[in-house]
Formats: C-alpha cells, structure tokens, sequence
C-alpha cells in the first residue's frame, strides 16, 4: 500500500511529505486521502498544543497529568514501573489523537549543570538504556509511537544548535551510544530524534555514519528520524544521510530545496522514497489502530502518578531514626516548595497539569502540621523575617522538615546552570532550623546533583527529585511511613561541583566541546580517583533492612561466546516491609586499556515482607565483560579474570565471586620495527618467536663482557637486562645486538609474527 501511495505522487508530493505542516501535524495530502499525524512533546506527559503552537511552552496547552520526570523515574530502578508509566501516557495519547510522543530522552547525564538533565534518566548507560526500553514497551503496547531522543552526544544547552560534542570512538560507544543501542534493538521505537549539535564536526541531522550505518544498518531501526525542532542545517545532505522527518514546517522552503535536487541530480530520487515510505508506514501504523473512543481518566492517572513518584523517592539520610513521622507529634513543614511544589522542568515537556497536590494539602489527611513560608522563590536574598518564622516554628515541633530545592529558574531547556548550589535563602533556611531544632529533615525537589554544605547538620534528607503534579501526596506518604522509600541515585551527588570529571571542559571553547574525561563519566570516574563524595550511584535509605547472602556463579570458566547465571539471595532483615534493588557490578582484574574500576551491568528490584528471604538470579553474556575495541571497531573481551560484585550502591559492596573469561576473538596485530619489546612480550604469539632471541642475545653479550668485568656483570644481571629492554624498540636489536641480528632477519620474523598463518 504504502509503495503504491509513493508511486502516485508527484515530485512536490514527496517532498512535502518531508517536513510538517506546522508545529505538530505531518503533511497530508489530500489528493491520494493522505491525513495528517499530530505528535507531542512528553516525555512524562502530554503538552498538546492545538492553536498558535509553539515549541517552548509561551502558548497553553491542554490540560493533562505530569508524572514524575525522567530524573525520578531512573532512581526507581524499575523496569515495571516504567512500562505502566509508559502505558497511561499511550491511553492519553489515543485519547488525544496523538500518534507519537517525543520521549524517552536518554542523554548521559555527564555534568549537574546540564539545564535539560531533569528529563534524562542516568550518569549510567546501562540504568538509561533499561529505563528506556520498558518505557518505549509502555507506550508503544497502546499503537502509539514513542521518539527516542536527542540523538547523540546532545549533553549541554550551552551552544546546543551550534557546537560540536568532539567525542572519542570508544567513549562514544561504552557511554553515549550506549544508552540508544539497547532501546532501538530491543524496543523499536517508531521514530528517533536526531539532536541539534554537530558530532565530531558533523551535524547530527546530516551525519550519514549515525543515522544509516549505526542506526539502521548495524542496530535495525527500521522507523524514521525527525530533527529535533529546528535542527535541520542542509536539508538536501538531510535526506541522503537518513534524516526523514523535518519539524517544523519550513513554509515550503526546504521542499522546494529537495525537488531541485531531484532535477539537478544532487539527490537521487530513490532515496526521497525511502524517506516518504518510512514516514507513512509509521503514520499508518498508527491511523490503522488509532482509537480515539479511549477514555482519559486523569484521576486515575493522578493516582498513578503519586504512586510512581513514591517508588522514586530517594532516602538519603535518617540519622536516629528521625524518619518516619509519628502523626501526633508536632510536626513543622518550612519552606514555600510544601505549598508550591516543584515537580517539572522548564521548556518543551512542561506540562499544563489539570491538578496538583502540594503536601500542606496531602498532610491534612494525616496529621495536624505548623507551615512556614521560609523563604521567596522569587529570589535568592534571605529574607529575615521569613526565617525568624520558620526559626520559631522549628523550636515548637519535635521535627522540622525543610522543603528546599531548585526553582524553576534554575533548571531548564536552552540554557545550562551556572552552579551546583541551592539558592542561598535555602541554605540559610536549612541551616538556621537545623540550629533550633535538632531533629529537622530536608526534603528536595531537583532536577540534578545539589550541594549540601549542611549535610551533616542535619538528620534526614530525602531527595523526591521532580516527582510530578501528585509528588506531595507521595512525599507525606513517605515521610509518615505510609510508603517505604525504595528508590536509589541513578547518579552520584559529589561534594562540589569542582568535583565533576567534566568540570574544566564542560561547555566547551565556543562551538567546541570536548568530551576529555573519556569513558570516565559519574562514578567510573569517582571510583578510579578513590575520591570521596556526597552519595555514591545507587545509594538509597530505607526503613527496613536488607542482607545479602549464598551469591553463587554458576560456572567458573567461560568463553566469550557463553553465558553465565549468577544468584543471590536477599533477606529483609528487618520489620517493615520493603523494597531492595539489587545491583551487578563488574570489574576487570587486569586489562591492557584503560577501564572503570566497575561498571553496572545488571539490577533487579524486590519486594521483600519482614523475615523473607528470595533468590534474584542474572544471566551474563559477552557483552557484560566487553569494552569497545577501537582496532577492530566492536565489542571485544579480553582473556582474564572478572569479579562479579553484588551490592547495595557503587561504593557498598556485599558479595563478590571471581570468573575467567577466554576470549574467542584473536586480535589482528601489525607490528614493525618501531614496535616495543614490551608490546611484543606481551603478545603469547610474538613472545614465543622473539624473545628466544633476546635470550640468546643477552647470553652472548654477558658471556662476551663476563672477563672484561666482572663487577659490572654482577650488578647487571639477566633479570635486570630483560626488564631494561622492555621498552627498546625492535629496530634497536640492531644497534645493541652486536652484529648478532640483521634488519633483514628482524623482517623475517617481523613477517612470521604478523602472518603466522603463513
């Protein structure tokens, strides 16, 4: 059907086809009975804009239910909980008549500045690449597209249409391609947005090597790529890379680029009806199973929402047990976030809540509390009598919880912070009540790592992140104990931003930006600099405890070709019910390049009653011990020993077992004259070819010196000899050798070594 529709069109069809409407519609046309299409910002929820659409929210949209952002819903560790996420916004959106829904976003979070890091889920590539493909099963169950976004390396808002993320093969795979691979391959989302920044020079909207060769041909994506709004540079050079989808609409300016490159011959017409197919067999995939009888039911959804922003929230402190609340104590909530929650970032995905429930209004329901205002989210100045109030407050509670965090201002889209702190009307807030009173809590709602000069003045700090329109509900919920708090960082939170691997660089010099730390983003890089921070990666509090025992490796020795099954078992130890997230790390013993200490390769989340004790089990594939191997441009495992580590976060290790792993892979090798001993030596193959002759060599020179001196021959021994030679290029047995070896043999079996085969 599809190829019939292309054949009947003309050249100005096609080509219109090619870019939208307007803001949010595909092209129809209206000849062959070609409807339009609407997509939507999300990605935890519909921003619908029907008339004067516009891309950054200036105009309303219709109302709809926030749930909680990207940041929340990573420290879920929940695969499940993003998949029942992911199906309420695929019913809103048939609801809706909305046929795609721009999200997951899954940019590593590589610095706390980045203004859009609210909505990406993880420092991590492989927490990411899980939250996203369960979401993208989520929605896309319900016949709705999802927009795996902003393809690559697309990390900072500084500069973002202009600079270039200057990125290294092998950082590139193990981190920021990383976190698509797994999505596209296994979840298939419908479309993929390209983002706006230029890649090693290269726009992302024109990089062929992206969007065809590793999209398509090596992952199987077999949807379209729209740019993301804006992005398109060349629009001709668009279409031949494996850009599809142009948005906006270009008033018909870019058509018209395309249809004159069909006549002159710069564009092959082929190509543009590939990309008119790609784009309406999605459109279709959607039109043939739209069902707008769909019921919008938004309390339900609100309901779900602070269920979901619950399992989100992150304990990271409860000093003497200060948590959970008694209801009939005296309580104090400080701080105007308690009756204005922050629960979203700003910019495209900002979402027209039709309800919100701050916790001033949830904790009626439950206990009787004092509110102080604390401090003016419009501005960062402390305000005196403000705080004498919360002061008074907090010496007439048993606890004082502050509710702190960023404003709105400081987290959004198109532009980066400036700063890792609070601002300081909060810390002077938090400091001053943690003087008057010595049981005070901080609640913070942010998008990103803050930090917290007063972290050891005060006894609890639980981090509910942007938890969405119901995150009051969820937070009293968790702080009376309703609800257990389960969730874990998805990113560590350093003591100061300085701290930051990324830190010297981030940003860049005007349209470069350099991603020096390499593989050594969040904790790979806290881990190899032994450095001591605020909270680790996968750090989280609950209110019952957990003890892991029995981890069993179900084989000792593995190709790289085999998988491995790994068991532990989880007890809750103590009274309450909860929820524990088991997490796989793996570290290599010894590695020829240089690799993270360990690497997160599996987590599972369970529920444990008081006393239970269940078996989580984890299948292990090449993959999980691999790294990117620049020479042969794939994922390689190197011959050794592994250890696979069971633990509560990236620095709380409780069990571990080791496991060699034999590589199947033989790597090609080219050495020349200009090759190390060293490097030689260290090859099993080479070593047995050449270092006989450094043997026979070194003999003959100490046999030949042994009379002319024998003191010199004492200190200089054969060991020593060897070890001084490891660094002497192949070319230097030549001049060391004594007339012993000529160029000629060393190229005889430089040829033997390179071509054993032979």
């Amino acid at each position: 059907m599809i190829k019939q529709l292309v054949q009947q069109m003309t050249l100005e069809e096609k080509a219109s086809l090619c870019s939208g409407s307007d803001f949010w519609h595909t092209q129809p046309i209206e000849r062959l009975n070609i409807p339009a299409v609407m997509v939507s910002d999300g990605p935890h929820g519909l921003r619908k804009q029907d008339d004067k659409a516009d891309h950054l929210a200036v105009n309303e949209s219709i109302k709809a239910v926030c749930f909680p952002a990207g940041c929340a819903t990573a420290a879920s560790f929940d695969r499940q909980l993003l998949m029942t996420m992911g199906e309420a916004i695929g019913e809103s959106c048939q609801a809706e008549k909305l046929s795609v829904v721009l999200g997951p976003a899954v940019n590593i979070k590589r610095s706390p500045l980045c203004g859009r890091n609210f909505e990406y889920f993880s420092e991590d590539p492989y927490l990411t690449s899980e939250m996203a493909t369960s979401f993208i099963h989520g929605v896309q169950s319900k016949n709705v597209g999802t927009s795996l976004k902003h393809y690559a390396a697309n990390n900072q808002e500084h500069r973002r249409m202009s600079s270039s993320s200057e990125v290294d093969e092998r950082t590139m795979r193990e981190i920021y391609l990383a976190a698509f691979e797994k999505p596209v391959m296994d979840a298939k989302p419908w479309t993929v947005m390209c983002s706006y920044n230029k890649i090693n020079g290269t726009y992302a909207s024109e990089s062929r090597k992206y969007l065809t060769e590793i999209l398509r041909d090596e992952w199987g994506f077999d949807g379209y790529v729209v740019s993301d709004w804006g992005a398109t540079a060349d629009r001709v050079q668009g279409i031949i890379a494996g850009m599809d989808l142009e948005m906006p609409s270009s008033a018909g300016i870019n058509d018209r680029r395309i249809v004159e490159a069909v006549k002159n011959g710069e564009l092959d017409e082929d190509l543009l009806d590939q990309t008119v197919e790609r784009i309406l067999t999605i459109n279709y995939r959607y039109l043939e199973n739209a069902k707008p009888d769909t019921k919008w039911d938004k309390e339900a959804q609100h309901a779900l929402s602070a269920h979901l922003a619950a399992e989100c929230m992150v304990l990271l402190k409860n000093e003497d047990h200060v948590l959970p609340l008694s209801k009939t104590d005296d309580i104090a909530f400080i701080g105007e976030f308690a009756q204005k929650p922050r629960f979203q970032g700003g910019g495209s995905s900002h979402i027209n809540c039709f309800k919100i429930t701050s916790a001033l209004e949830a904790v009626k329901d439950m206990a009787q509390v004092t509110y102080a205002k604390g401090y003016d989210l419009l501005t960062d100045t402390t305000n005196d009598t403000l705080i004498k109030e919360a002061v008074a407050a907090a010496k007439q509670a048993k606890v004082a919880v502050v509710f702190a965090g960023l404003p709105d201002i400081y987290e959004s889209e198109g532009y980066d912070r400036t700063h890792m702190g609070l601002p300081d009307c909060q810390n002077e807030v938090i400091r001053r009540v943690a003087e008057a009173n010595p049981n005070t809590v901080v609640v913070l709602h942010n998008g990103s790592p803050v930090e917290m000069p007063w972290v050891d003045d005060v006894k609890g700090i639980l981090e509910a992140y942007l938890g969405g329109q119901a995150v009051g509900l969820a937070t009293t919920r968790i702080l009376f104990g309703e609800a257990n708090p389960c969730g874990k960082l998805p990113e560590t939170f350093p003591k100061k931003l300085e701290d930051n691997p990324s830190y010297i660089f981030y940003g860049g010099e005007k349209n470069i930006a350099e991603y020096r730390e390499g593989v050594f983003v969040g904790y790979r890089y806290y881990d190899k600099k032994n450095m001591d921070v605020c909270f680790p990666f996968g750090f989280g509090l609950s209110y019952t405890t957990f003890a892991y025992s029995h981890l069993v490796v179900d084989k000792e020795t593995i190709k790289d070709t085999e998988t491995v099954t790994v068991s532990v078992d989880v007890t809750n130890t103590g009274h309450v019910a909860g929820k524990e997230v088991v997490q796989l790390y793996i570290a290599d013993h010894e590695s020829t390049v240089i690799r993270p200490i360990k690497e997160l390769k599996e987590f599972e989340k369970v529920a444990l009653m008081p006393g239970e004790t269940k078996t989580v089990t984890f299948f292990l594939d090449k993959r999980a011990f691999a790294y990117w191997n620049t020479h042969i441009h794939d994922w390689h495992v190197e011959t050794g020993t592994f250890d696979i580590l069971i633990g509560q976060s990236s620095q709380d290790i409780h069990c571990r077992q080791t496991i060699d792993v034999q590589s199947t892979v033989k790597l090609p090798v080219d050495y020349d004259m200009n090759s190390i001993l060293l490097d030689l030596l260290s090859d099993p193959d080479a070593k047995a070819i050449i270092e006989p002759l450094m043997l026979d060599m070194m003999k003959k020179l100490m046999a030949q010196d042994e009379d002319a001196d024998k003191a010199g021959n004492e200190a200089i021994t054969l060991e020593m000899s060897k070890a001084m030679m490891q660094y002497m290029p192949l070319r230097a047995i030549v001049s060391f050798g004594n007339g012993q070896v000529s160029p000629e043999q060393l190229a005889m079996l430089l040829k033997k070594i390179n071509n054993p085969e032979e």
